[in-house]
């Protein structure tokens, strides 16, 4: 196990965090610098040895083994968050269960809504607002996960979607002062898909039937040739993002600034 610093950086600490533009981000701009061309490992273990308390969020999506193969070399009892929105793929609940064991990951913790009985009795918000939909099965129970956490891991990649496209290795979320780290942002498909043949990763099963993003299986389609890899995702929509991810403090929204 990666050994944790005695007197570790958090968040909470008012004499580091400041004003938005104090120490906080002063450090997170540094860090920034220092890792800007550094691989996804040496950004990983940075992070696991500044920050103490750290969790990793994962999807269990398209390339999520990639990330989790990563953290299981350096961490294995790190807390993995996975969201069970109960309107995911059956595949996709499956393959959770299968990585998780195989990667041999001892602090997998599955979160989900507590009162989806009162504001979504019929399963249908989905269809007539996603964004309370995604807020009620995704935001409100990770919120609820990551308060005891300092900051958190995620897969998020520039190549993705027009918002992410100038991703941060580090960033700080406004509304909570915590962390957040990306260290796949300057990987792309190709890199992805080396790495998971180089490893022999299993991949979801849904991405061999176009799905190259995968997320609830009522707001999830398969995806034509030459589309965006996020095209399945809210289709029809301007919705581009869960809600789980913010910047400013605001859920991204296509055509807004990264």
């Amino acid at each position: 196990m990666l050994h944790r610093p005695s007197h570790p950086f958090r968040a909470s600490d008012t004499s580091l965090v400041g004003s938005p533009s104090g120490r906080l981000r002063g450090r997170i701009a540094r860090l920034n610098a220092q890792y800007a061309h550094s691989g996804a490992t040496e950004v990983f273990t940075a992070a696991m040895s500044s920050f103490k308390n750290l969790a990793m969020v994962s999807s269990f999506g398209a390339d999520s083994v990639v990330l989790l193969h990563l953290a299981a070399q350096i961490d294995k009892d790190i807390p993995v968050l996975f969201i069970d929105t109960e309107l995911l793929f059956d595949e996709t609940l499956r393959y959770q269960v299968r990585v998780s064991r195989m990667l041999g990951f001892t602090n997998v913790r599955v979160l989900r809504a507590s009162d989806l009985h009162k504001n979504d009795p019929g399963n249908q918000l989905h269809k007539t607002d996603p964004d309370a939909c995604c807020h009620l099965r995704k935001t409100v129970p990770l919120n609820a996960a990551l308060g005891e956490f300092d900051g958190w891991i995620s897969g998020r990649k520039r190549h993705q979607s027009g918002t992410r496209a100038r991703l941060n290795m580090f960033e700080v979320e406004d509304s909570t002062q915590r962390i957040k780290v990306n260290p796949l942002a300057l990987w792309n498909s190709d890199d992805m898909r080396r790495y998971m043949n180089a490893t022999q990763l299993p991949r979801h099963p849904l991405v061999a039937k176009g799905y190259p993003s995968i997320g609830c299986e009522p707001c999830t389609t398969p995806v034509a040739e030459g589309e965006d890899p996020r095209a399945g995702r809210w289709r029809e929509t301007e919705k581009e993002e869960c809600g789980i991810h913010f910047v400013d403090g605001k859920m991204v929204r296509s055509g807004e600034p990264t």
